[in-house]
C-alpha cells in the first residue's frame, strides 16, 4: 500500500485540488455577485415588491365641501359611490378575469377591456373599469370575489347636486382633469385622474372644496384581498361654501326664465352680493358626474341655445335703450345739456341724408331729459349723443364699469365692447363715421355688454354712485363650523358724475315705472313696491344661418333682445337687477315683468299674481 501511494503522481492530485478550489471559488463568486446584485443594486425594488405583495397603501378620498345658500340651505351634497377596479399583478390572466366579470355584471367584455387599456397603470395601482356601478353589479362582484383575484370595489364619495339644473351655471360641475389643465398654474399639484371643478363655484373655490386625501396601510393575501388594516390616516374633508344667493329668489328667477333664452342677475346694491344669477337654458350637473355619453355631449355643444354658456357673465348683447343712462350721465356731467333743455321729437331725426327713427312712430313732441329717459325717446338721445361724440361716450361708459369684466369670482367672464374711433381703426381698419355715434348713443351699433355689467350699473345708480364688485361667497367654513374666511365687499370706483347729474337720471328712471307714459308703467308699476328702472329693446342682425331658416322653430331671428334693469325701493334700495331675454321682443312687455316678479318676491316675500295689467305703451 505504501508503495502504491509512492507510485501515484502527486502532481495529478495537486492539479485536481487546485481545480476543485478554483471551481468552488468561482461558484462563490457567482453567488456573491448575484447576492450583491439582488441586495445592493436592486434591493430597494425587490423590497418594494415584497412589501406590495403583502402590504398595500389604499387611498381614502375626502368628502368635498358642501355648498349652501346665504340662509344655510344646502344645495350640493355628496353621496356614496362604488367603482369597479382591478389590480393586474393580482389578477393573473387579465382577459380571463375580464371575461368572468362581463359574465356576472352584464358589462360587455369589449367595454371592460377598453376601460382597462385606457386607464392602465403600472405595479399594484388599481385600474378603473367602471365608475359608480349599480348595487346589482356590486352584489354580483362581492358574491364572486374569491373567484376573481385582483378585482376590487372602491368606495368613495361622489358629488350630488340636490336640485335638478338649479343654479347650474353659478354652481358649476365637476369633471376629470384634462392634460391641458394639468399644465396650467391654477392646477399645480393636482394629479391625473382627479376630479376638479370645471366652471362656476366648483372651479372658483376648488382648492377650498376638494379637501385632502387620506390613506390606509393594509395587509393583503396572495389574491390581493385585504386581511387586516395596519394603519389609517383619515382624509380631511373640504371646506363648505356659503354663497350670497337667496335660494328662493334663485328658484323664482329660473321659473320665470323657463323656456326662454336669457339671463337674470340680482344684486344687493349696497354690498354687491349676488342674490340670484340665472342663465337659461340650463343643464343637468349630475349627468357629468358619471360621464356623459358622446351623443349627449354632442347634443349639448351643438344646441343653438348654448346651454353650457353662462349668459349672465359670458353672453354679450347690445344694451339697447338701457345704455341711455350712460349717454344722459355724459351729457349732464359735461354740461352739454341741462335738465330743462328740450328737443322736439317728430318720430325721426334727419342726420345728413339719412333718417334715424324713434321707436314711437309719431314722436314724443317736446321732451326734456327726465321725460326722455322715462319715455325712452330715441330722437332726444340721437342729438345728445351727437353733442357728446363717440370718444366722450366711450369714456363715460368705461367709467360706469362697461367694457371690462366686473371681477366676479367665476371663470370665463367676458368684457363686452365699448366702441371708439381708435378701436374701429385698429380692429376693422376703417374710419369712424359720425352717423355711427347716433346709434351708439341709444345702445346700438358696436356696443356690447353682459347682463352682470348692467346689474352692477343699476346697483351703482341705486346706491348713489359706488361701483361694487359682485360678490358670490358669503363665508367659508370647515365641516366643524369654524369660519376660515368671510366674503368682503369691494369697491371698484365711483360713477364719474356728480350727485346732481345722478339725481336727474334717478328721477327719469323712477318715472319709467311710476308715471303714465313711462315705458314700464303698465307692466311694472306698483305703489307698494316703488321700483325704478330702464327698459331696453336691442335690435339684432340675424346670422346667415338663421336667415336660411335652419334654426326655424328655435328662435325668431327678427325679434330684438328684451332688456330691463331696475332697483327697488327707489329710496334705500335693497335689490338691483338686470334681465335680458334673447329674441324676446320688447323689454317693457317681456323683461320688465320678470324683474317685477322677482322684486316683489324679494321685498314682500311673495309675488302678486293678480298684478298683470296690459301694456299701453311699448318701446
Amino acid at each position: 500500500m505504501k508503495n502504491f501511494f509512492r507510485t501515484v503522481d502527486l502532481d495529478v492530485y495537486r492539479k485536481r485540488l487546485i481545480l476543485l478550489l478554483l471551481m468552488i471559488t468561482a461558484a462563490f463568486a457567482v453567488l456573491f455577485s448575484r447576492l450583491f446584485f439582488l441586495q445592493i443594486i436592486e434591493g430597494s425594488d425587490y423590497l418594494r415588491l415584497s412589501a406590495n405583495n403583502c402590504i398595500r397603501l389604499q387611498d381614502i378620498d375626502p368628502l368635498r365641501g358642501l355648498i349652501f345658500d346665504r340662509n344655510g340651505k344646502c344645495m350640493v351634497d355628496n353621496r356614496p359611490s362604488f367603482d369597479l377596479t382591478i389590480i393586474p399583478r393580482d389578477a393573473g390572466k387579465i382577459d380571463d378575469t375580464l371575461a368572468t366579470l362581463a359574465e356576472i355584471t352584464g358589462f360587455t367584455f369589449q367595454d371592460l377591456k377598453s376601460s382597462y387599456s385606457k386607464n392602465k397603470k403600472g405595479g399594484y395601482q388599481p385600474i378603473l373599469l367602471s365608475a359608480d356601478v349599480s348595487r346589482d353589479v356590486l352584489a354580483a362582484v362581492m358574491a364572486n370575489k374569491f373567484d376573481m383575484p385582483g378585482v376590487i370595489i372602491h368606495l368613495k364619495p361622489l358629488r350630488h347636486y340636490l336640485y335638478d339644473r338649479f343654479a347650474a351655471h353659478l354652481i358649476g360641475y365637476l369633471g376629470e382633469i384634462s392634460k391641458k389643465e394639468l399644465e396650467e398654474r391654477e392646477f399645480t399639484g393636482y394629479e391625473a385622474g382627479c376630479f376638479v371643478g370645471k366652471c362656476g363655484v366648483e372651479r372658483a373655490f376648488d382648492r377650498h372644496l376638494r379637501g385632502r386625501k387620506g390613506g390606509s396601510q393594509v395587509e393583503v393575501n396572495a389574491n390581493g384581498q385585504v386581511k387586516r388594516i395596519l394603519k389609517t390616516v383619515p382624509a380631511e374633508a373640504g371646506n363648505s361654501i356659503y354663497l350670497t344667493i337667496d335660494f328662493e329668489l334663485q328658484k323664482k328667477a329660473e321659473a320665470l326664465l323657463e323656456g326662454l333664452c336669457g339671463a337674470v342677475v340680482a344684486l344687493d346694491p349696497l354690498t354687491g352680493e349676488v342674490l340670484a344669477l340665472c342663465s337659461s337654458p340650463a343643464f343637468d350637473q349630475n349627468s357629468f358626474i358619471s360621464g356623459l355619453s358622446g351623443k349627449a355631449w354632442r347634443e349639448l355643444v351643438s344646441d343653438p341655445r348654448k346651454p353650457l354658456s353662462n349668459k349672465a357673465i359670458q353672453a354679450e348683447y347690445p344694451p339697447g335703450s338701457t345704455y341711455k343712462i350712460v349717454t344722459a350721465l355724459a351729457g349732464l356731467q359735461e354740461r352739454l345739456i341741462s335738465p330743462a333743455e328740450t328737443f322736439f321729437c317728430p318720430g325721426y331725426y334727419q342726420y345728413g341724408d339719412r333718417l334715424f327713427r324713434c321707436w314711437k312712430e309719431h314722436g314724443h313732441g317736446q321732451v326734456g331729459m327726465v321725460n326722455a329717459l322715462a319715455q325712452s325717446c330715441d330722437v332726444y338721445f340721437y342729438q345728445l349723443g351727437q353733442r357728446a361724440g363717440v370718444e366722450r361716450l366711450a369714456w363715460y361708459a368705461k367709467g360706469c364699469g362697461l367694457g371690462r369684466p366686473t371681477g366676479i369670482d367665476l371663470f370665463g367672464e367676458k368684457a363686452g365692447l365699448i366702441p371708439s374711433e381708435k378701436w374701429k381703426r385698429s380692429r376693422l381698419k376703417q374710419p369712424w363715421y359720425s352717423g355711427e355715434t347716433l346709434s351708439v348713443a341709444i345702445g346700438q351699433g358696436y356696443n356690447l355688454v353682459t347682463p352682470i355689467q348692467m346689474a352692477v350699473l343699476a346697483a351703482a345708480v341705486a346706491n348713489g354712485g359706488m361701483i361694487k364688485k359682485p360678490l358670490i361667497m358669503k363665508k367659508i367654513e370647515t365641516m366643524d363650523g369654524i369660519v376660515v374666511e368671510n366674503g368682503r365687499t369691494t369697491d371698484e370706483g365711483r360713477l364719474p358724475v356728480d350727485p346732481a347729474a345722478l339725481a336727474v337720471v334717478r328721477e327719469g328712471l323712477w318715472k319709467v315705472v311710476n308715471e303714465p307714459g313711462g315705458t314700464a308703467y303698465y307692466r311694472v308699476h306698483d305703489e307698494a313696491l316703488d321700483i325704478s328702472g330702464k327698459t331696453g329693446t336691442a335690435q339684432v342682425v340675424a346670422s346667415p344661418k338663421e336667415k336660411d331658416g335652419r334654426l326655424s322653430g328655435l328662435v325668431d331671428a327678427i325679434k330684438p333682445h328684451a332688456w330691463f334693469i331696475a332697483y327697488a325701493p327707489s329710496v334705500n334700495p335693497k335689490i338691483a337687477m338686470a334681465v335680458v331675454v334673447e329674441r324676446g321682443g320688447h323689454g317693457s312687455s317681456v323683461a320688465a315683468p320678470i324683474a317685477r316678479e322677482m322684486i316683489s318676491m324679494y321685498l314682500n316675500g311673495s309675488p302678486d299674481p293678480e298684478h298683470c295689467p296690459q301694456p299701453l305703451a311699448s318701446e
